[in-house]
């Protein structure tokens, strides 16, 4: 049997049978209730067999009444009871969620529960009550809405964070060392191999023709001049990386340097400054002759210095 609320007390009137009280209970156990706070408005059936029929009446309250119902009606179990070969029996909590979004008192309507063929009639015990909070508008000033309150960090919090970047900096670390280390054991190995070796490594580089543009020249003879260099403080103890075309060839005439070598490498060295200080461009002819001039250098020189060593070692054997 489905009943609006407003018809419930019509209903009810003249029952015979008085289901006792309903309660009326707050979701928020407080002391009173203010408005918006949720209840719940039901009732306690007692001794229910299993299998019995049950009917609960439909709440539908005008759309401009300041009580709202929130949902349907809502069982529980609270008791069962259960014996051999007999139907469990039940006491069932029944209720309907509600709120008010006005202060005041009502009166709640009686809830007809059709149980079996019996209507039962619940009445709430006392008026509903609603409370607002006292504003005093005299005194009344709005605020701000407060911001969030910012809690310190703790240390707990930040040895996640801690952790993480320290182990990241220890790999970094070790990265770098690696890196390093690698790099300084090539350039070891590099400076274990005879000049010779060097100086042909790296005039190798320079081979072909591409360097030959305009643009590309001062890279050209820089290169090609800076191999030679390193190869006569090798060869020939004198300091060429630091010194001038001039200072180089001047330390180089006590030496034992074949003069065509000489005066070739002295063409090459002042072909080069014009190229890199002043701006000349040299010729494909020019340029095709600087890489077989170097190598030619420091093939017939280094022979010479194993030449040599092999006629001293010959005369201590004499000796």
């Amino acid at each position: 049997m489905l009943l609006a609320a407003a018809a419930l007390s019509a209903w009810a009137e003249g029952l015979r049978k008085d289901g006792g009280e309903a309660f009326l209970e707050p979701v928020q156990k407080r002391d009173s209730i203010l408005i918006a706070d949720q209840l719940r408005y039901g009732v306690m059936l007692k001794d229910v067999q299993e299998g019995t029929p049950l009917q609960l009446p439909e709440f539908k309250l005008d759309e401009n009444s300041p009580i709202v119902i929130l949902g349907n009606w809502q069982l529980d179990s609270t008791r069962v009871s259960k014996r051999k070969e007999k139907p469990a029996r039940y006491d069932i909590k029944a209720s309907l969620p509600m709120t008010v979004f006005l202060g005041g008192t009502y009166e709640l309507p009686p809830i007809p529960i059709l149980l079996n063929a019996d209507t039962l009639v619940f009445h709430a015990a006392e008026p509903l009550v609603v409370t607002e909070l006292p504003v005093d508008m005299e005194t009344f000033q709005p605020h701000d809405i407060k911001p969030q309150v910012k809690f310190p960090y703790t240390l707990k919090e930040l040895f996640p964070w801690i952790y993480g970047i320290g182990m990241g900096l220890m790999v970094i670390a070790a990265l770098i060392l690696w890196l390093v280390t690698r790099r300084k054991q090539a350039q070891d190995a590099i400076l274990k191999e005879p000049a010779h070796i060097r100086a042909l490594r790296k005039l190798d580089k320079l081979r072909g023709d591409r360097y030959w543009k305009p643009d590309q020249q001062k890279f050209f003879y820089s290169g090609v001049t800076d191999a030679l260099r390193e190869y006569i403080v090798s060869r020939y103890g004198v300091g060429a990386m630091e010194m001038t075309t001039a200072e180089i060839f001047d330390g180089l005439k006590g030496t034992d340097m074949p003069a065509e070598l000489y005066d070739e490498m002295k063409a090459l060295f002042e072909r080069a400054d014009f190229v890199k200080f002043a701006k000349y461009t040299a010729t494909d002819e020019e340029n095709a002759q600087v890489l077989p001039g170097a190598v030619r250098f420091v093939t017939a020189t280094y022979e010479q210095e194993i030449a040599s060593q092999t006629a001293g070692d010959e005369g201590k054997k004499e000796e």
